[in-house]
């Protein structure tokens, strides 16, 4: 049985329930006979084994990390010790925008192992993008989550000392952000040897790297991303970490935690919606047949900024409570306009932040080791290579232009131009 004294081994379908069978938060969730609990292991991100257990009176998820990218195998070692991260910034999460993220019923941090709420019957946003579906309510929940997990896991609200804890404990999640700096910022723009991108991009591809504008900018967002610990991110905030209904939305996978920039959050998200816009075509049955589809998608990117922008002033005007712009200085004082002036100066930083670091993800994606399912599944692979190459002109427009893009009207605008654009 799993315990804090017991060496690290990994667990299997045979294994699991002699492992967790005497842990109570879960047999009071899925009962104490085991040999009625069914094991499935559903693993197919890059990292973790994942186990669905359920029974007749309940199920769970069981989440263990290998000391190893998955994805590549045992030749790139990974600490165990992300799974310590990720139960942190769940039990954060919870706290700052409750309902958001599953709840963890146990948490053994010598197994990197982790049990926790099971949504069910929720898909990945990922596949759902792909098959064309709506989610009502969806956007209004990510751009929620966005606002107040940064706005109240920064030094606008949080106290100083805390935070600073903080900040120092989850500054030990060195390897995964060490992926991240590597993988999104440096890699795509040389040829990299865990680089790999559709033949027909070939020509494409080496314009990019040939290009000191966006690299000189890449390396600004590289900068910000490593230098301004801002708040607590999710750190690989993306569809593919998103669980949907028709009618509800949950966040998961919060491993990659670290404090960074309030951009990236939410431009890694925007990003991904960008490269699923672009993609729509190669999941198209007939010509046009997504249109409508992709005229969704740029909505819920608008939405989700407009609510973003909406709860976050909202927090700044009745929870600023933090060491940063006091209420002494400003609406104390009676200068609530001074505020108002801050917040708008505060948005139109982060604003910018977000377009760069969308970009980035969506070059990345397309040219560094972890693609997206909505390009790869595309069989076709001179259509896969017209969205790619649609999304990288997209993202080198966002990473270069950022400062000159003033709404999302007009960056959603550029995305339907080059979506329009004859196949080159």
């Amino acid at each position: 049985m799993a315990g804090n004294e017991s060496i690290y081994e990994p667990l299997t379908v045979e294994t699991l329930a002699m492992r967790l069978g005497g842990i109570v938060a879960i047999t009071d969730r899925i009962g104490a006979d085991t040999t009625k609990w069914r094991a499935k292991e559903v693993g197919d991100g890059n990292l973790n084994l994942v186990f669905i257990v359920s029974s007749d009176t309940g199920s769970v998820i069981v989440k263990q990390a290998l000391p190893y990218v998955r994805l590549v195998g045992d030749s790139w070692p990974l600490p165990l010790k992300r799974a310590f991260f990720e139960n942190h910034a769940l039990l954060r999460q919870a706290d700052r925008d409750p309902g958001s993220v599953p709840e963890i019923y146990h948490f053994d941090e010598a197994q990197a192992l982790i049990v926790m709420e099971f949504f069910t019957p929720h898909i990945i946003l990922r596949h759902s993008l792909m098959a064309g579906t709506k989610h009502q309510g969806m956007a209004a929940v990510l751009g929620e989550f966005c606002a107040r997990t940064l706005f109240r896991g920064s030094d606008l609200s949080m106290v100083a000392a805390a935070r600073k804890a903080d900040v120092a404990l989850f500054a030990d999640n060195v390897a995964l952000c060490d992926i991240t700096e590597t993988l999104i910022f440096s890699d795509p723009y040389f040829d990299a040897e865990r680089n790999h991108h559709t033949p027909q991009l070939d020509t494409l591809v080496a314009q990019l790297r040939a290009d000191i504008d966006l690299k000189v900018e890449a390396q600004h967002l590289k900068a910000k991303f490593c230098n301004n610990a801002e708040t607590l991110l999710h750190g690989d905030f993306h569809t593919g970490s998103i669980m949907v209904t028709e009618t509800e939305t949950k966040i998961i996978d919060p491993e990659f935690a670290l404090y960074g920039p309030m951009g990236f959050d939410i431009g890694m998200l925007l990003g991904n919606f960008w490269m699923a816009y672009f993609a729509q075509p190669g999941h198209a049955k007939s010509h046009g047949e997504r249109h409508d589809y992709q005229t969704w998608i740029l909505e819920v990117i608008d939405e989700i900024w407009r609510v973003f922008s909406a709860e976050f002033s909202n927090l700044w005007r009745h929870e600023r409570t933090g060491i940063l712009y006091e209420r002494s200085l400003f609406e104390d004082q009676g200068h609530a306009l001074a505020s108002e002036q801050a917040l708008a100066h505060r948005l139109r930083d982060i604003w910018q932040d977000t377009l760069g670091f969308a970009g980035v993800e969506i070059i990345r994606r397309t040219l560094s080791l972890a693609h997206i399912a909505e390009n790869d599944t595309i069989e076709n692979e001179a259509l896969r290579a017209d969205c790619e190459a649609r999304g990288l002109r997209f993202g080198r427009q966002l990473v270069v232009n950022r400062s000159r893009m003033n709404s999302m009207a007009t960056v959603n605008d550029l995305a339907q131009i080059i979506a329009a654009e004859a196949k080159q």
